[in-house]
């Protein structure tokens, strides 16, 4: 026995034990083994997804390599910054990752000026391809008609359906929305508030919001020109606007004539002007014949005298003004006597104004 009390040497029992306690020893060695291997697995799992952290980020965000091929249309909306830009992107499929059009975009000052609209991108685009697409506005798809000055609304309405995709029906049904936005003097009428200006319409856009468009500028053009301001009510002011805008050929004219019609108007004359007859006939006639004269239309200025009872057609910015401020004068009658050049006289006597009219016809007019 030792001093603990153990036997010092082993009997016949503690032998026969002695394979048990080698088997136990073997199976823990076993265990330590393959927990060092699980352990050492794991050390190697984490190092090399550690590595491919690493590689990741001494390469950069993923990126496509190539200019893209196939086609994808993605919507800038006002106010998008880089990273809602990058994540429509890649949504889409153009990029690969957001950090990708982001760091891209950091690195060009030109991406803070991207515009909002419709882009027309391919898929599989690398990062700064597809910046380059969208800091240049002319790649936006749209479509883009002007109105000139002067056309009436039917006309109007024709135009807009030739240069877009809105059809006839499609834009009367929009003129007759309560959401056109009309100014209250306009009294429900269209006719002489769709600006004439040129318009950009995207895809996303419907015939209604193309005319609210035309005629929220209008309500800039009138803002411009004061047209709250003036002695008249607004709505005869654009009456005016309308008849200058018909009548007067060339723009330094544009004051004359809107005194001619503001003198006859005080002295009770009748306007007598040939535009008024084309548009009660819904026509563009150069010569106006007797019969003409004769139509039945609170719109012939020849039959009754003031002003037609709302615009004839629709006046642009020049016109509005000169109906806000004729030039001065005492003018009464105004003849355009050469139709090549637009030549147009005025004058306060009738005499001569029959002599412009023989100038007239002498120019073949």
């Amino acid at each position: 026995m030792s001093h603990l009390g153990l036997p010092m040497t082993s009997g016949p029992e503690e032998d026969e034990h002695r394979p048990r306690r080698r088997g136990r020893s073997l199976l823990a060695a076993l265990v330590a083994v393959v927990a060092l291997v699980v352990v050492a697995g794991g050390l190697f799992l984490a190092v090399g997804g550690a590595g491919s952290r690493l590689r990741a980020f001494l390469s950069g965000p993923a990126d496509y390599p190539g200019p893209g091929s196939g086609s994808v249309q993605v919507v800038i909306a006002p106010g998008d910054t880089a990273t809602a830009i990058g994540e429509k992107l890649q949504k889409a499929g153009v990029v690969e990752s957001v950090g990708a059009f982001v760091a891209a975009a950091r690195a060009d000052s030109r991406s803070t000026s991207i515009e909002p609209g419709y882009y027309a991108l391919k898929l599989r685009m690398k990062a700064v391809g597809a910046l380059a697409v969208l800091i240049d506005p002319t790649n936006r798809i749209l479509t883009r008609v002007t109105v000139p000055e002067g056309l009436r609304l039917d006309e109007t309405i024709k135009l807009l359906a030739a240069k877009t995709s809105f059809s006839v029906t499609a834009l009367q049904a929009a003129l007759a929305s309560p959401r056109l936005g009309l100014p209250g003097y306009a009294k429900g009428d269209p006719e002489g508030y769709l600006f004439p200006a040129t318009y950009d319409v995207s895809p996303g856009d419907s015939a209604l919001s193309l005319l609210q468009a035309m005629v929220h500028r209008f309500d800039q053009a009138a803002a411009t020109v004061g047209l709250d301001t003036s002695g008249r009510p607004p709505a005869e002011v654009v009456v005016i606007a309308s008849l200058v805008e018909a009548e007067a050929r060339n723009p330094g004219d544009y004051g004359k004539v809107a005194r001619v019609i503001v003198n006859r108007l005080a002295a009770g004359m009748p306007l007598q002007l040939d535009a008024t007859i084309n548009y009660a006939l819904k026509a563009d006639k150069t010569i106006i014949t007797f019969k003409d004269l004769k139509v039945a239309s609170a719109y012939n200025t020849y039959t009754h005298t003031g002003l037609p009872p709302g615009p004839i057609d629709s006046p642009g910015e020049a016109a509005l003004q000169a109906a806000m401020n004729p030039t001065p004068g005492d003018w009464l009658y105004f003849v355009t006597v050469n139709p090549a050049t637009g030549q147009t006289k005025f004058t306060s006597s009738y005499q001569q104004f029959l002599a412009f009219t023989q100038e007239l016809r002498a120019n073949g007019g």
